[in-house]
């Protein structure tokens, strides 16, 4: 028989059995795995490589911050007024705190959320949802002292939590409680992560200063657990820096308590006491009532959370007219001993002037008027100046700018402009009224005289510090300015003398045993908020320095709204004499031992 042929199913089945065959199908094979490959590395290196890079580096890493400690706020002596303490951050890894001991997925958040919310004073609802996060970092709580911390944690551990630790995070303390504390503020509200927040005075304004930079530090991880070989990356933290401030703390302290029992005594409604140094122009006290404890901020009302000393801005009253006086002495327009013949009242153009005390026609000397603050005598004099003269004094004393001492929220106070300005606005500027000033302002221009007639800028920072807004502030910055010649500064100082004179003058209760003072009351009805007119109210007032005849410290205090009938004389005057006299013997200032003035008052 003629031999059989294979069908064609046996010759495919041979022909796959081939070695060529199967050599082939490998290739095929081999390539599409490749280009697979490749299609993938082109999309990793050429489509988005840094998406998937940061996805491949976040595997299996933990990160967390290393707070840096911020700077301290010092008064002129190196005392601390804020200071951070040690501290510690609670964390914890919500994949341990929610395994047990057998390593099984179990729910102990609401258990351990209501132990720490209890311990650490945190809100028990965002803990819980925090410690339900499948991220292996939360924070607990920051800023916990670090004494409580490790006592909290020690007895969680006890209780059979595991996943918590503490790591370094400093806390801040006013040692001084409210000394100062409406000028250094308070840091507040945390963050979503925890983290305070500088919310007043200097803590805000140089925040950027005193921060810091903080650190961080990233771990590979495995299992929950560090791994010594991984990738383990720290960046330390950078410490802020120390702001130190011109303000003395023991002085502080001395004008605030002053500056409280002076309110209350007199049944205001708040006070303020401005303390510089007649030569610098630093500002070694800024006392504010009602004031607040930098600990405990939130139990004080918000309006008292500032400082009323820069923020207010009122009516300075007859404090002005040593202004007023020094400008016409300046200008060759007057003596100390021009003679006045003062009316009981004066008509102008608007209105009818008159003295806080009644009185016939008297005869009084310029320093006569100042002596027994004569509205009447005041505006007299002051017609001696030629147009637009009077208030070119006035602004280059300062009123109508802010001083740019660095304080949040500075007012500048309210100078007419000279298109606003008339014989009826300067008759009322010239004893003190239409015109609006803040305390520090106006405790500036009185040193004007005290410093030889030159103006020098208010300091509250020692050196140089830049604030958040850019500005350089310190007393590096301060600038002076000759307003008014030596001579002139002085005749108006020996006006000042007889003011506290107790047989010539209004302020027999301002002087100071043994010194010899200069100063000015003031007494200026006050505008209401809601009328936007005079509403029966007053700010009183004293302003001066000591010793009169080589000045050391020029001081301002102000009351708003006593309600015992006092003035400024008997109100803010022994006051001033009580943190003026204080700030003498702590300095170490003697007396000079010269006569007082006896400029003759009346002719």
């Amino acid at each position: 028989m003629p031999p059989t042929r294979p069908t064609p199913s046996h010759e495919v089945a041979a022909r796959r059995g081939h070695p060529h065959f199967r050599l082939r199908v490998g290739f095929v094979l081999i390539a599409m795995v490749l280009s697979v490959f490749a299609g993938r590395l082109v999309q990793l290196q050429g489509i988005d490589p840094k998406a998937y890079a940061e996805m491949a580096a976040a595997e299996g890493m933990d990160e967390m911050v290393l707070p840096a400690q911020r700077g301290a706020i010092l008064d002129r002596n190196g005392e601390p007024l804020a200071q951070s303490a040690d501290g510690l951050m609670v964390v914890a890894d919500p994949a341990l705190v929610n395994t047990d001991e057998e390593g099984r997925e179990v729910d102990r958040a609401p258990e351990l959320a209501k132990f720490l919310s209890g311990k650490l004073d945190v809100d028990y609802f965002t803990l819980l949802q925090r410690l339900r996060t499948e991220s292996r970092f939360q924070y607990v709580a920051r800023g916990v002292p670090a004494a409580t911390a490790t006592k909290v944690v020690d007895r969680a551990e006890e209780l059979g939590f595991d996943g918590l630790s503490t790591w370094r995070d400093p806390v801040r303390e006013y040692p001084a409680d409210d000394v100062a504390a409406n000028l250094v503020g308070f840091l507040g509200t945390p963050l979503a992560d925890g983290t305070p927040q500088p919310l007043a005075g200097f803590e805000r304004t140089f925040d950027e200063l005193l921060s810091g930079t903080d650190g961080s530090a990233r771990y590979a991880m495995a299992a929950g657990n560090k791994l010594p070989l991984g990738d383990n990356t720290v960046v330390e933290a950078q410490d802020g820096q120390d702001l130190t401030l011109t303000v003395d703390r023991e002085l502080q302290w001395y004008a605030q308590r002053v500056v409280r029992q002076t309110v209350q005594q007199s049944r205001g409604d708040s006070g303020l006491a401005v303390v510089m140094d007649s030569r610098t122009g630093e500002v070694l006290a800024l006392a504010d009532h009602p004031t607040f404890d930098a600990n405990a901020p939130l139990a004080s009302d918000e309006a008292d959370l500032g400082s009323r000393a820069v923020s207010d801005v009122y009516e300075p009253g007859s404090v002005s007219k040593v202004l007023t006086m020094a400008g016409l002495l300046d200008a060759g327009k007057v003596t100390p001993r021009t003679r006045l013949t003062v009316p009981g009242s004066l008509a102008r153009q608007d209105r009818t002037i008159g003295d806080w005390f009644p009185h016939d026609t008297i005869r009084l000397t310029l320093a006569g008027v100042l002596a027994k603050s004569s509205n009447i005598g005041t505006v007299l004099a002051s017609d001696k100046f030629e147009d637009g003269q009077m208030r070119r004094y006035l602004a280059a004393f300062g009123l109508g700018s802010a001083t740019g001492a660095g304080v949040r929220g500075e007012s500048a106070g309210i100078l007419p402009d000279p298109s606003l300005w008339t014989s009826q606005t300067q008759d009322r500027i010239a004893f003190g009224q239409s015109v609006s000033v803040n305390a520090l302002q106006m405790a500036a221009a009185v040193n004007t005289i005290a410093n030889d007639g030159v103006r020098v800028d208010p300091s509250l920072v020692r050196g140089s510090a830049t604030t958040d807004a850019g500005e350089q502030v310190g007393t590096d910055q301060a600038t002076t300015t000759e307003v008014i010649s030596a001579e002139a500064a002085r005749k108006t100082a020996l006006m000042m003398e007889r003011v506290v004179d107790p047989e010539a003058g209004v302020a027999p209760g301002a002087q100071i045993p043994g010194y010899r003072v200069a100063g000015k009351t003031g007494t200026a009805q006050r505008v209401g908020e809601e009328c936007r007119c005079y509403d029966g109210t007053f700010t009183v007032s004293f302003a001066g320095f000591a010793p009169a005849d080589d000045p050391r410290f020029t001081v301002y205090v102000v009351v708003q709204n006593p309600r015992n009938g006092g003035g400024g004389g008997s109100v803010a005057g022994p006051a001033f004499a009580k943190i003026a006299g204080y700030a003498l013997r702590r300095y170490a200032v003697p007396p000079t031992g010269t006569p007082a003035s006896d400029l003759p008052v009346e002719w």
